[in-house]
């Protein structure tokens, strides 16, 4: 195996994420989870349990997109720990997909509501006085960002997957501590 540049930083380096890095991941892996369960059982249009949802997956999709923004902004201060030794391949192959999964916690959320801003709402926090309106309405644009944002959302059920069969995949076969650094703080940390 090749060894990157990166893992061979300084010892002062962590090993493992910072508790609020972890926290970031798994608090934006379960919006994003509540948001593909609301989208997926909201019901028939018209109905309360689809006005309920619907709700349900706005807020979900918000949330994401500020622990999106927070999590770059904390590891652009924090840093990152330092990477383990793995192939040119694997390193290649997980940062596409860790890029992916970047553009898609803050893309899809900002199609979303771009898509409901052209459908002549401001998308409404449920609850709370928020309604966020950046763009007029646009028949137009507003199929060609449902059709994104359906597709990307669609397309989030495989990525996701790929990420959590990759970090099995480590732990199973690897043997290496991918999954386990991003479940527990490391004690130099």
């Amino acid at each position: 195996m090749l060894v990157s540049e990166s893992a061979t930083r300084s010892s002062s380096v962590s090993s493992s994420w910072s508790r609020l890095a972890i926290f970031f991941h798994w608090a934006t892996a379960l919006a994003i989870a509540i948001g593909l369960l609301a989208i997926e059982i909201r019901g028939p249009k018209g109905s309360a349990s689809r006005v309920f949802w619907t709700g349900i997956h706005m807020w979900a999709g918000t949330i994401v997109l500020c622990l999106s923004v927070l999590r770059v902004l904390w590891t652009l201060w924090h840093g990152t720990p330092r990477e383990l030794p793995h192939s040119r391949v694997q390193i290649f192959l997980a940062r596409a997909v860790h890029l992916a999964l970047y553009l898609l916690i803050f893309v899809q959320p900002l199609l979303g509501i771009a898509m409901v801003n052209t459908s002549g709402s401001a998308v409404q926090l449920v609850g709370t006085s928020v309604q966020l309106r950046f763009f007029a309405k646009d028949p137009v644009a507003h199929q060609f960002l449902h059709d994104a944002h359906f597709l990307i959302g669609n397309a989030a059920f495989w990525l996701i997957g790929l990420h959590a069969l990759a970090a099995i995949v480590h732990h199973m076969v690897f043997k290496d501590a991918t999954l386990t650094r991003m479940l527990k703080v490391a004690k130099d940390d």
